[in-house]
């Protein structure tokens, strides 16, 4: 179910009603770039009637506004379903404005008012009798156009009873500019306000036409209640129930729940492998390993237990206290996932979720997280290319291998170890038989099982003088020609021709002990999937296979559906399936997205570096770095030494574990000072400008960068920060994105995409969460807004701009408060090495060390 915020943030977009024969099925339908989002009627009329006054909302918005301005209305006095001729004039006026012509918008009105009564309450059709109120010591009153709102505010109780949960005050507040808001126990006190009297009677008006459908408000009409009336959890949650909201809407109440009430449920897909006797072993897709798909659900950023689950399911409102907190969820979203169940999935759907972020459930898409092993698995095949650390040499293999090479071997290993294939597509020279001649002795230490090199007859005795050269204790057996013979062959290499191969599939097959790796080199030989050489070398069993090839794809993208349904089966579906969910689209439609959808799924077995890589031969260009030294504002001064006057008296008289944990809370409390006091204070929507010397300074360079038409990765590592950053650029109407932990692996994508493209000129990171495995060359400057106590990860960070494929000069900048805790740690790591040591691999930990006189030298603000 949408909340109310979330349909308030959809007026910008184009809406639709859609009528079913059901009026229950009926929907309005926003169409939103990220996909079309529906709402039933009662969930859309409030949100709806404010259209006409959001600046930004959409004139299809606008025309739906007054016809759920009316309905509102007829709701309130009890008749929708018998609304009067003037309201039916009305409505039908309206209509004329939501079709396309003047009778298809009446019967769009028509039907959503059918929409309407599906699941309004029983009050909302019923004429409500109203009964003059006249006080006996009623004085004449002067006239006034004043009305008035209310807002009903709940305090949860410090310790609930299953019969009072908390206590609902209800505020007055004039809609008169000139008068402010007051309690409804001014009503009764006798109190001086000007507007007391005035709004007494309008307040016990609105009481009487929500008693029917909230039996407490009967008691906020008494004067004895003075405003306020405790609830047990039935009336409270009644307030937060769908159905009402209309007439809440109609009578202006607002209803503000306490903060710490939790109303978000989230639920994720998950998948994991399933433990079985075994599955410890590293290579796990095998056949036979099983993996489990389920639904997580979480409510704020808490994963509930099953147990937990079941009290919500059992709960009849969906509110309830839960870990020691007020929980509030809605019974129709809760009871379809719980409708869902566990099932098993097979390795290669559970390999594809794990490099995709997706999985097909029940007929659509849906986006999933791995855990535990398999999401090892997927952060393991998420590093690529240049990010690949490279593996060590064999220490038997003669010669020496390049960084790329070394990165390669790394590569087919990581793959190797996980029992997957994939295609070494490099350019020819590259030493991709050197590569893989290192794989098979890196093998060699765990494994006697030799390698099958299936290989045109006309690089035959190249493998074998290659073998010999690199790995000359190695075995190499040449199976061709008449005399050819398996017996022998129970470790090293076997090199044979696909003719051979072709004619001899049953007794290579069948060979034992088994065949380590099988290598199919100038792998396009088996592109054709239907030609007796690609079925016959499918036969043959192995560990992990891996195709060797400059030319994945020749003609069409059905020769790189054979080779990696060889290397990896299933990774790509059946033929026909490949053919229907992506060959047909890329080549007949030239459509782009899915091309790029195809290239992020087969990215982790595909290796594909050519000679004119600028990684491979000319030299990155300079990076300079440039430290600016801030100055702290006076409010930031304040509460900087407001936080190690307080804390450090605190750890003065603490010790051990407690200790630490406050050292700790002072260094990071220390740091989102420096960076700005809305950080600190928790404060996502204050005021920004002008508190901040980091601020300034950053507004500076971004004003500098943008105006020479650069781009600019901006670091933090406070997800919260990053918020605040991207808030601040905006009201600057400065175009940037924000990627941090949440960012699901298709946002990821489009987000680089954007930023490559050109589309923004700023992109703010949450440093753990984009640190490394992002390619974001276009960027020529970084700024590290925080600083991080191991200055390798900032490196790496600064090397998603600065690496190979950069053509400019990469500017640096790191904000450093002067006086502080960041100064403190800069100088420290440049002065003392033994205790930098430390710090650079411990971190804020190792800091906790230290003696009370030595941390208060290190947190005191220098001026």
């Amino acid at each position: 179910m949408p909340t109310a915020m979330d349909l308030r943030l959809l007026l910008r977009f184009p809406v639709e009603f859609v009528a079913a024969d059901d009026p229950a099925d009926s929907r309005f339908v926003f169409h939103t770039p990220d996909g079309d989002r529906t709402a039933t009627a009662n969930e859309a009329v409030g949100p709806l009637s404010q259209g006409i006054r959001v600046m930004s909302a959409d004139k299809s918005v606008r025309a739906w506004a007054t016809p759920a301005i009316l309905a509102l209305r007829i709701m309130a006095r009890g008749a929708l379903g018998s609304p009067d001729a003037t309201e039916l004039n009305q409505l039908q006026n309206a209509g004329a404005a939501v079709g396309p012509n003047a009778g298809a918008g009446q019967a769009s009105i028509n039907a959503f008012l059918k929409a309407l009564a599906v699941d309004a309450p029983a009050a909302a059709s019923t004429p409500q009798v109203r009964q003059p109120y006249v006080s006996p010591h009623a004085a004449p009153q002067r006239a006034r156009e004043t009305t008035f709102s209310w807002t009903l505010i709940i305090s949860f109780l410090e310790e609930p009873t299953p019969s009072q949960a908390a206590v609902v005050r209800l505020r007055v507040h004039p809609r008169s500019g000139s008068f402010a808001a007051f309690g409804a126990n001014d009503l009764f006190n006798g109190s001086s306000h000007p507007m007391a009297q005035d709004a007494k009677e309008p307040t016990a008006a609105m009481l009487r036409r929500l008693e029917p459908w909230w039996a407490a408000a009967a008691t906020l009409r008494d004067p004895h209640a003075r405003g306020a009336v405790t609830v047990g959890p039935d009336d409270l949650a009644r307030l937060g129930d769908r159905a009402l909201a209309p007439t809440l809407m109609a009578n202006r109440i607002e209803v503000r729940w306490p903060p710490e009430l939790v109303r978000e449920l989230s639920t994720t897909a998950v998948i994991q492998r399933k433990e079985t006797p075994g599955s410890d072993r590293p290579s796990a897709f095998t056949q036979g390993q099983l993996f489990s798909f389920d639904w997580q659900v979480a409510l704020g950023s808490d994963v509930l237990s099953h147990a937990e689950l079941d009290q919500l399911a059992q709960s009849q409102t969906g509110l309830l206290r839960l870990r020691d907190r007020w929980v509030f969820v809605d019974k129709a979203s809760l009871g379809k996932v719980l409708a869902e169940r566990s099932r098993d999935i097979t390795a290669i759907d559970a390999l594809r979720a794990a490099v995709t972020g997706e999985l097909e459930v029940d007929g659509r898409r849906t986006d999933v997280d791995t855990v535990g092993w398999l999401e090892d698995v997927r952060r393991r095949l998420a590093v690529q290319d240049r990010d690949i650390q490279p593996g060590r040499q064999p220490s038997d293999l003669e010669g020496h291998l390049r960084d790329y090479q070394l990165q390669g071997l790394q590569w087919m290993t990581q793959l190797v170890d996980l029992g997957l294939g994939g295609i070494l597509a490099d350019d020819m020279g590259l030493g991709k038989t050197v590569m893989l001649i290192a794989l098979h002795l890196q093998r060699a230490v765990e494994t006697t099982a030799p390698t099958l090199v299936i290989c045109p007859a006309s690089v035959l005795g190249n493998w074998e003088r290659e073998i010999k050269r690199f790995a000359p204790g190695v075995p190499v057996h040449r199976y061709h020609g008449a005399r050819r013979s398996l017996q022998d062959v129970k470790d090293g290499f076997l090199v044979t021709t696909y003719a051979t191969m072709r004619a001899d599939a049953e007794a290579l097959a069948e060979h034992e002990p088994g065949w380590g790796l099988v290598v199919a080199d100038e792998a396009q030989n088996i592109k054709n999937p239907h030609a007796r050489t690609a079925r016959a070398i499918r036969d043959i069993p192995a560990v992990a296979r891996l195709a060797l090839t400059g030319t994945p794809v020749e003609n069409n993208l059905s020769e790189l559906w054979a080779i990696l349904d060889w290397t990896t089966p299933g990774l790509l579906g059946t033929y026909e399936q490949f053919r229907r969910t992506w060959s047909r689209a890329i080549e007949s439609r030239r459509d782009t997205e899915r091309a790029t959808g195809l290239s992020h799924l087969i990215r982790p077995f595909v290796l594909r570096r050519r000679k004119s890589d600028p990684g491979i031969a000319p030299e990155l260009p300079p990076k300079i770095e440039t430290d600016h030294r801030v100055n702290l504002t006076r409010e930031q001064v304040g509460l900087y030494e407001a936080v190690v006057r307080s804390t450090m008296a605190q750890i003065e008289q603490a010790q051990g574990i407690q200790r630490r944990g406050l050292v700790v809370k002072l260094l990071t409390q220390l740091k989102q000072i420096c960076n700005h006091p809305a950080q600190f204070l928790r404060e996502p929507e204050a005021r920004l400008t002008g508190r901040s010397g980091k601020l300034a300074v950053f507004d500076e360079l971004v004003e500098q960068i943008v105006s020479e038409e650069g781009a600019t990765l901006v670091f933090t590592q406070y997800a919260q920060m990053g918020r605040l950053l991207t808030r601040h650029l905006d009201e600057n109407k400065i175009g940037n994105q924000f990627l941090h932990g949440g960012t699901t692996v298709r946002g990821r994508e489009k987000m680089v995409h954007a930023f490559q493209s050109g589309q923004v000129p700023v992109f703010v990171l949450s440093l753990k969460a984009a640190g490394v495995g992002l390619n974001l060359t276009r960027a020529d400057h970084v700024i590290h807004y925080d600083r991080w106590w191991n200055p390798a990860v900032e490196d790496q960070a600064t090397d998603r701009a600065h690496r190979i494929g950069q053509t400019k000069n990469v500017q640096v900048h790191r904000l450093i408060s002067e006086g502080t805790i960041e100064e403190s740690i800069a100088e420290l790591i440049r002065s003392k090495r033994s205790l930098a040591d430390a710090v650079v691999n411990g971190g804020e930990g190792a800091l906790t060390e230290l003696s009370d006189a030595a941390l208060a030298d290190l947190v005191r603000l220098k001026r």
